[in-house]
């Protein structure tokens, strides 16, 4: 027996007094009017009758220690979870003061983490026996949120959830904004690298408009822009372009206008500022836009990890790509769920969306975070989920995080950060916040509906291969110096060669 209720007691919550030393997370068990009821332990303290806060002498502190010796008492308090016997429905009666509490049975825990194909994560972090496993479908469906400090096991936790969905022929779409995944090794399914590239023709005019820079107060400068879009793309679409290159036919159309005779003084300054914002465009995206290539849906692959490889490209350009594949493929997936197009995309995709903060922050409205919520909302009913990514929780969108119904927490010591999750999950207790900070490395809170329970979790290791992860500066600078070394003997060995001398 750990201890017993004492107090007022709840159905949700009682509180206990024990003589022994449980652990924060550790579950419990209490039986009473027939039922045995599971619960978590979920906060404790520590303290002594006798040594208590109005003491102020060290020396009769010592005395007292003398005395009583390891006299103490262990106070705190236990979540109540449900009825093992009736599928972990709150009980209708609060447990009685004094009802005895028990460590959880090694058949109770298999009972309870036991999910029918479902992903392995880990195993609980007090008991190295009990796996833990995740309802796939919940997982995907009602989306998942893995936040994090840096370096407290995010890219480790991504790659393992990756990793399980390929065991299942997933498919995973990865915006891969730091190129971690580019030459990553799955043991259950390939990578599939894509690049960063859009045909013009499946574009809509505020996506190329936003890399345009034509400002929302310019009426004339976009009026003129969407009609030479209009006229490029209906080009291409009709095979009958005189250019390969989608910009410089954008920049042939707008030349034509602009010397033509029936245009007045400004209209012609206005074409001419249209010119110059599509120099512009062709300086910093020359290689985004490419009509030699497919839909990009036409690119994703069932059964494969598929990398969108954004590493090489700046924020402005991510987000551009991001909107466009996820309101495509939104599209798609409507088109084939309500009326069976067999030219739609035929398959459910998970999306990872690596650096959440970027691609949906809380302080900016990009395009991206639109299609994301969009997706959040509404992405369930047609088979496409969505997995947020973030060491900087409290800098992604509010609204957008509540729409994750599961979340793995690792490490979270920023109090803001800390904050913003709880406001976003109505799962995370004030108790289990300030358990966040004492995580280590590889260990996470978990909860939603994936899991029965919250669960605090030791995540497994990766056991691919992947870049995520500091690098190792002494390395690093070692391994230059020698370079420099290995140049120079290269260097004077040739010139001893040619017959010269030191």
């Amino acid at each position: 027996m750990i201890g017993r209720c004492i107090g007022e007691t709840s159905l949700i919550e009682v509180s206990f007094i024990s003589k022994e030393m449980p652990q924060v997370g550790e579950y419990v068990t209490l039986e009473y009017d027939g039922k045995i009821i599971f619960g978590m332990i979920e906060s404790m303290v520590r303290g002594s009758v006798s040594l208590n806060n109005e003491i102020y002498d060290p020396d009769t502190i010592a005395k007292i220690r003398e005395i009583e010796g390891d006299d103490y008492y262990i106070k705190g308090s236990i979540t109540i979870l449900g009825d093992v016997n009736d599928n972990l429905k709150l009980p209708r009666t609060p447990a009685p003061p004094g009802t005895p509490i028990y460590p959880a049975s090694s058949e109770i825990l298999e009972k309870i983490f036991h999910v029918e194909n479902s992903l392995k994560l880990g195993h609980l972090i007090n008991n190295d026996d009990v796996e833990v496993g995740v309802d796939i479908n919940k997982m995907v469906s009602r989306h998942l949120a893995i936040l994090a400090m840096t370096g407290a096991g995010k890219s480790n936790t991504v790659s393992v959830i990756i990793d399980g969905l390929l065991e299942y022929n997933g498919c995973i779409l990865i915006f891969d904004m730091h190129s971690e995944y580019v030459d990553a090794e799955f043991r259950n399914g390939n990578v599939n690298v894509i690049k960063p590239m859009i045909n013009p023709k499946y574009m809509e005019f505020a996506e190329i408009k936003k890399l345009a820079n034509i400002p929302s107060n310019a009426p004339l400068q976009e009026r003129y822009f969407r009609r030479a879009f209009n006229k490029a793309r209906n080009l291409v679409q009709e095979g009958t372009a005189s250019t390969a290159d989608f910009i410089e036919l954008l920049y042939l159309i707008l030349d034509d206008w602009y010397s033509d005779e029936e245009y007045d003084k400004n209209n012609k300054k206005n074409i001419m500022d249209v010119i110059n914002k599509i120099e512009d465009l062709n300086v910093k995206y020359d290689r985004l836009l490419n009509i030699n290539i497919g839909d990009f849906l036409t690119q994703i692959k069932p059964g494969m990890a598929n990398v969108l490889d954004l590493g090489q490209v700046d924020e402005n350009t991510a987000e551009v790509l991001v909107a466009h594949v996820l309101r495509r493929s939104l599209r798609s997936r409507k088109q084939y769920v309500r009326h069976n197009d067999k030219e739609a995309l035929s398959f459910p995709v998970f999306f990872v969306v690596e650096e959440a903060h970027i691609l949906a922050p809380q302080s900016r409205n990009p395009n991206s975070k639109y299609w994301i919520t969009r997706i959040a909302r509404e992405g369930r009913k047609f088979g496409l989920g969505l997995c947020l990514v973030s060491q900087s929780p409290k800098s992604v969108d509010g609204e957008t995080l509540s729409q994750a119904n599961n979340m793995v927490i690792l490490r979270l010591v920023e109090p803001k950060d800390q904050k913003h999750v709880q406001t976003a999950s109505e799962n995370l207790s004030e108790d289990l916040v300030k358990q966040l900070p004492s995580l280590n490395i590889g260990e996470a809170l978990v909860l939603g509906l994936m899991t029965k329970v919250p669960t605090l979790v030791k995540i497994n290791e990766f056991e691919g291969r992947q870049r995520g992860g500091d690098l190792n500066i002494i390395e690093q600078w070692n391994s230059h110096k020698e370079d420099e070394k290995k140049s120079l003997q290269m260097e004077l060995n040739q010139f001893k060669d040619l017959g010269g001398g030191y």
